[in-house]
């Protein structure tokens, strides 16, 4: 709750809270913790979201009705190249929390990342998974892989690392393919110059996470991100404004997420 203060006073729109589980199974005390800070960041007025792991759907009603806006749950790559990189539960898994989480009324945060080993294709099949959902995730992230060292994907010289048109190539496939999801530059922004994130939300990026810790991983410091988007020209978005609005009426709109803060909107 100190830390969503924190971040409502910075000027941020939405609160977003992880644990690092596979699933939330026999956490009763955990749980029941977590749904009353939901109810009191919701009570702040922000928005509030969360990523949990696997939930089945008694869990995603209670954390709708304490309160939840949106449930952050990452498919990560195609159903083919899953199996290659995830071992600890299966695509189905993932498929059946994001539909308990639509049944709940929980707006869905569902995207992927690059530079997992994938072939073109397999982006091509995440965005064909998520495009023909029944329902268009809200959000979209699109990650770029940050290498750690000791584990596999970090040390594996002959994994292809990311560029800035592969990200905007994917920002602008997902743009085009789930026109009124908010797209989202995610993990991984770290590497690119300002010039390149701005090619990106040119392409159709209107999201960042904002705050210096991607859950493991580095991000811009809060005040250079400030700083990059007054350059830019962008300008908040309110909270509770529901879904992005028709693409020739976007004007480029841009949403900022604070991870272990807050989620802020920028047009």
């Amino acid at each position: 709750m100190e830390a969503a203060k924190r971040a409502k006073e910075a000027g941020s729109t939405r609160f977003c809270m992880g644990a690092a589980w596979r699933e939330l199974g026999g956490k009763k005390n955990a749980f029941n913790r977590i749904l009353d800070m939901v109810k009191g960041v919701n009570g702040m007025g922000m928005e509030v979201c969360c990523t949990l792991g696997m939930l089945d759907a008694d869990q995603a009603k209670q954390l709708k009705e304490a309160g939840l806006t949106a449930y952050n749950h990452n498919l990560d790559t195609s159903p083919e190249h899953y199996p290659k990189v995830i071992t600890t539960r299966s695509y189905e898994d993932r498929l059946n929390t994001i539909a308990n989480v639509r049944d709940a009324g929980i707006s869905v945060c569902c995207g992927g990342i690059l530079g997992l080993g994938e072939e073109e294709s397999d982006r091509v099949g995440l965005l064909h998974v998520l495009a023909t959902l029944p329902e268009h995730p809200e959000s979209v992230p699109i990650n770029a892989l940050v290498g750690v060292e000791g584990t596999p994907l970090g040390d594996d010289e002959d994994i292809s690392r990311v560029d800035a048109f592969d990200m905007a190539r994917m920002i602008a496939t997902a743009r085009i393919v789930m026109p009124r999801t908010m797209v989202r530059l995610s993990a991984g922004r770290l590497s690119f110059a300002d010039a390149e994130q701005y090619l990106m939300f040119q392409a159709g990026a209107n999201s960042i996470f904002n705050g210096d810790k991607l859950l493991t991983t580095d991000n811009p410091e809060f005040d250079e991100d400030q700083a990059l988007f007054e350059k830019l020209g962008f300008r908040g978005k309110p909270a509770h404004q529901g879904p992005m609005v028709a693409p020739s009426e976007l004007k480029g709109e841009v949403e900022i997420t604070k991870v272990q803060g807050s989620y802020q909107q920028y047009a």
